[in-house]
């Protein structure tokens, strides 16, 4: 199916706004360092759910009845993979690992996501996503190389544990995006936000239960003052940035691009993460890093040439 342009070019501005936002969460688990991974995946959608419930509750009435066993069911699963089981395992990858490796593994989210993408019924042929393709893959062969030539004060196995958590990451995350995408595509009778919101509510429930075993053993003691402050803030901030606005961007942008498109759109959340991180390191990038930037950017804009229709015969 074609997409008029108009479209395709309010998805790329969604697409990039949720990369935006979702590259926060790269960042936050350096802010709040002194908690646990599964602490900070419990707060942030404990906040995240609280947030949903208030923008849901107006019209919940209205909502209610749209929603089957089918539909409860699969906004199950899609929190479940897109949030707790996400971002316990990338927390404990940037934590472990550094957001540098971490950012560069999640950066393969569009390739995966892209050729699996490639086979759905209407989605461009593989053989023209080629040149994106490959060109996000140089990219992040760039940061790849600069991460390995880093001197690093880790264990081996600290970073091979930080590594496998951001795999983890990448699988739990392709798996969502595939499945949300075509779940939007069915979903006439429910809205893209309010669709976002009812994850965030299901999520808030999850991690109700995520909470008992995050903060057993935990007393106030254990941390300063300006430590749970902290805290509070970036959790704060990542369930109304990430959660809530992210979202709501990705699934509009998922309404509006094919799914091979939206794999591209996730390169967007990889610049984000790596700007953010130079901002926090107070540093400029490296030439290899300036240069993985380009070739991503520039695989974004091949992306977006190849979905383009074909001119009409005259």
């Amino acid at each position: 199916m074609t997409r008029p342009g108009h479209a395709i070019g309010l998805g790329i501005a969604f697409g990039a706004a949720a990369g935006a936002a979702w590259g926060f969460v790269f960042l936050a688990p350096e802010l709040a360092r002194a908690f646990t991974p599964l602490q900070l995946s419990a707060a942030r959608y404990l906040a995240y759910g609280l947030v949903a419930l208030a923008l849901i509750a107006p019209r919940w009435r209205a909502l209610a009845p749209r929603i089957g066993r089918t539909e409860w069911g699969a906004l199950l699963r899609l929190s479940l993979q897109g949030n707790i089981v996400y971002y316990v395992l990338l927390a404990s990858a940037v934590q472990l690992g550094g957001m540098a490796m971490t950012s560069l593994v999640i950066g393969f989210l569009p390739v995966a996501v892209t050729v699996i993408g490639s086979r759905g019924e209407g989605a461009v042929p593989l053989r023209r996503l080629a040149l994106p393709l490959a060109l996000g893959i140089a990219g992040i062969a760039c940061v790849a190389w600069q991460a390995i030539g880093m001197a690093s004060d880790a264990p081996l196995a600290t970073r091979v544990t930080g590594f496998l958590c951001a795999v983890g990451a990448l699988a739990a995350w392709t798996s969502y995006a595939v499945s949300n995408s075509r779940w939007l595509a069915r979903l006439d009778h429910i809205s893209s936000h309010d669709w976002s919101l009812l994850t965030g509510l299901v999520t808030g429930g999850l991690a109700v239960l995520l909470a008992v075993p995050a903060f057993a053993g935990t007393s106030a003691a254990d941390h300063t003052g300006a430590q749970w402050l902290g805290f509070a803030g970036v959790a704060a901030g990542m369930a109304v940035v990430a959660s809530v606005l992210g979202n709501a961007f990705w699934n509009r942008a998922s309404r509006l691009l094919p799914l091979t498109m939206i794999g591209q759109m996730i390169l967007f959340e990889t610049l984000f993460a790596l700007l953010y991180g130079f901002l926090w390191e107070a540093r400029w990038p490296t030439a290899l890093e300036a240069l993985a930037m380009v070739l991503v950017s520039a695989s974004v804009l091949a992306g977006i040439s190849a979905h383009r229709p074909a001119p009409a015969a005259h």
